[in-house]
């Protein structure tokens, strides 16, 4: 993915007047409060859980294009990292929720297909459907692409397509190890993203107001521990990354905000690109 040329589209969009208060809408909005009673932010906001949803929804949506296998617990177990009796108990925990829905092979009632609910493609998709509206910011594109991927089916494709990238050149996330390093922690990539906004709201003209990063206000946020968000942010100060005093940024290096940048630049390059292939070929099918 991070060849010459989308290194340098990469660093054209960060030269752009609006990549950073498009960017930093970005964060506020990763971090809106839950609406549901699920304690979403923790159990999808973790890499590895992140993953085995991502994957599952990849699994569900090429077996619907007619371009997979069946969509089955023992598919999705060969796929990830975790081992197979922590991937089928958080697919228990993701059917208890409401997740996943669960349904008999028409040739053969024995075989169980894993199908994604419309809460967990919005959920999984957040992210990526964040990064379009991003750019749809940046290139002042009214109508953006980002209202069409509100339909399931849409951001389902979007998802399945980036899940594909994955499965053939490996994770987007890898080259950035900060990044990284957080979203392998409950929450952790949320709580970045709320310090990279407020860092932003302190200093950057036009940016969103963000809320004050009180240990209470973050957890109430996240719906994690105070002591949790606490040793984040603790492991973040001793690492020399940031530092938060009286509820704002009192320190931020500047090495992790260019690699946060360079990595919020490429995936919202790289789900831009996706989004146009989607919506293209969703208006082909209308078309037909």
């Amino acid at each position: 993915m991070l060849d010459d040329d989308f290194i340098a589209r990469i660093d054209d969009l960060r030269r752009r007047s609006g990549f950073r208060p498009a960017l930093a809408l970005y964060c506020r909005d990763m971090t809106e409060p839950e609406r549901i009673l699920w304690p979403t932010h923790k159990m999808l906001n973790q890499f590895g859980r992140y993953l085995v949803s991502f994957m599952l929804i990849h699994n569900d949506y090429a077996w619907r294009r007619r371009q997979g296998p069946r969509p089955t617990l023992t598919a999705l177990q060969a796929m990830v990292g975790s081992s197979s009796r922590q991937t089928a108990a958080f697919v228990s925990a993701l059917k208890a929720a409401r997740f996943v829905t669960v349904e008999a092979d028409r040739e053969d009632a024995r075989i169980k297909w894993l199908r994604a609910a419309p809460a967990l493609v919005a959920e999984i998709g957040r992210s990526g459907r964040l990064f379009v509206a991003a750019m749809d910011t940046i290139e002042h594109r009214r109508p953006g692409l980002a209202g069409r991927l509100d339909d399931t089916d849409h951001l389902g494709e979007l998802i399945r397509r980036s899940a594909a990238h994955v499965l053939h050149h490996g994770m987007l996330i890898a080259p950035f190890p900060r990044v990284l390093r957080f979203a392998m922690r409950d929450c952790g990539y949320p709580l970045l993203t709320a310090v990279i906004g407020a860092h932003y709201a302190a200093t950057i003209p036009g940016a969103p107001a963000a809320p004050p990063l009180s240990l209470r206000t973050l957890a109430e946020r996240l719906r994690v521990s105070r002591a949790h968000i606490g040793n984040l942010v603790r492991e973040a100060d001793e690492a020399g990354w940031f530092r938060i005093e009286d509820r704002r940024v009192t320190r931020f290096d500047p090495s992790l905000q260019e690699e946060f940048e360079r990595w919020a630049a490429g995936q919202m390059i790289f789900y831009d690109d996706l989004a146009a292939a989607v919506c293209e070929s969703a208006s082909d099918r209308c078309a037909v």
